[in-house]
């Protein structure tokens, strides 16, 4: 009975970090994509005010990430979680409302922090009560809720479109809400993160510090590696090849469909094949489908491409996040403090990369290949550090002899 209740609440724990995912970044951030051009054509704001309030979303994750662990020092996780996901669902009732480019602004910041929020802490707080061999499979289907918001931006917003522009803010709202209440029990409580006691041998400490660095780098191309697509794929389809705002709507679905499959995918394939190894083949495989995309106009190949790299983005959280746990393995704490920074430096890239892109394509006479190329590059980028990691732990072999395989070879398996 003992291990069916460990069961039972550690599925509860999984599903509450799902809805928390879904609402804070899958809905959040994603649903305002399809709402661009209806809130263009239904003069809510001007054009220009549109695309920079679609931004203020990406600065407040930033902001959010740096803010998540102070809060929960101070308040909890638990309720920190609760009360963020309730602030990004009355976010979506008060966008409902447009009066005003502030108005409007502030309520988009603040989901953008209630999002980057959720992403620190979620997963640390359902993730101690899930048994190691199965944590990759869990914070699979923590993330899944990213890919469920993005699978619903391209069904459920064009059908509550159909009924006005307010009614689809206030439908999002309802469903974020909803999500809140029925997730609101199924928190765990926050589970005790001691600190090893005990001086740590230098070499280990290098390798660790080796490591950590590698994935602070490579979590920050992938974040590069995957902003063109996510951006400029309904436009691609639409102008760059001309096939029509109903073929890219297809498009942008089979996205979804993509970013619903990765999260569970790869966070299975963690567990199995190892993170770091996961990490290299999702990363080689996004380069191929980025390549098919910029010079194939073959229909059904680019819908596939499209499919795999929509797995890409939520996809890539669970690996990364098994990779931190992998390095700072027993050290719980550690893997707080890691988890944040990581999610900082790739909402800080990802912000930065967002305005860098818009500034080549405005003036490069809307090339998106060049887009994808440089995309393409930063992911080539990441694969060539793991080469240049392991020839410099080659190189600095003796210094290394005392430290455990397992920690050492974390990150490159």
């Amino acid at each position: 009975m003992d291990a069916l209740d460990d069961r039972g609440a550690a599925l509860r724990a999984i599903f509450a970090g799902l809805c928390a995912s879904l609402v804070g970044i899958g809905l959040a951030r994603f649903a305002y994509t399809p709402l661009i051009p209806p809130m263009i054509e239904a003069h809510w704001f001007a054009a220009k005010d549109v695309i920079y309030l679609g931004a203020a979303n990406l600065v407040g994750y930033l902001v959010g990430a740096l803010m998540g662990r102070p809060l929960a020092r101070r308040y909890g996780a638990r309720p920190t979680l609760r009360a963020m996901m309730l602030l990004a669902s009355a976010a979506f009732f008060a966008c409902a409302f447009p009066l005003s480019v502030g108005w409007f602004f502030s309520w988009r910041l603040l989901s953008g922090i209630a999002g980057g929020i959720i992403m620190v802490l979620a997963a640390m707080t359902v993730l101690p009560h899930v048994p190691a061999n199965r944590k990759g499979m869990a914070s699979g289907a923590i993330f899944l809720g990213v890919g469920l918001g993005i699978a619903a931006s391209g069904t459920v917003v064009p059908l509550l479109l159909d009924v006005s522009m307010r009614a689809t803010w206030l439908g999002l709202g309802a469903l974020s809400l909803l999500l809140s209440v029925v997730s609101w029990k199924c928190w765990p409580h926050a589970a005790h993160t001691s600190v090893p006691l005990g001086e740590t041998k230098p070499a280990v400490q290098a390798a660790v510090r080796l490591d950590l660095h590698l994935l602070y780098m490579q979590y920050a191309l992938m974040a590069v590696g995957l902003v063109p697509i996510m951006v400029f794929l309904v436009d691609y389809v639409a102008r760059g090849l001309g096939w029509g705002s109903h073929t890219a709507a297809l498009f942008w679905i089979v996205y979804g469909v993509g970013a619903t499959i990765g999260p569970m995918v790869y966070g299975s394939l963690a567990d199995r094949a190892g993170p770091a190894l996961t990490s290299h083949l999702i990363i080689w495989l996004q380069v191929a489908a980025i390549a098919v995309m910029m010079f194939s106009v073959n229909h059904m190949g680019l819908l596939v491409a499209t499919l795999v790299i929509g797995s890409f983005p939520p996809g890539i959280v669970p690996v990364t996040l098994s990779r931190v746990q992998r390095i700072l393995e027993g050290d719980a704490h550690a893997q707080n403090m890691v988890w944040s920074k990581a999610t900082t430096v790739f909402a800080l890239f990802q912000a930065l990369a967002g305005y860098a892109y818009s500034y080549v394509f405005a003036h490069s006479g809307g090339n998106h290949r060049l887009l994808m190329a440089i995309g393409a590059g930063a992911l080539i980028i990441a694969l060539l550090a793991d080469g240049v990691k392991k020839a410099l732990v080659r190189r600095c072999a003796p210094c290394y002899d005392s430290v455990p395989r397992e920690t050492l070879h974390a990150n490159a398996e």
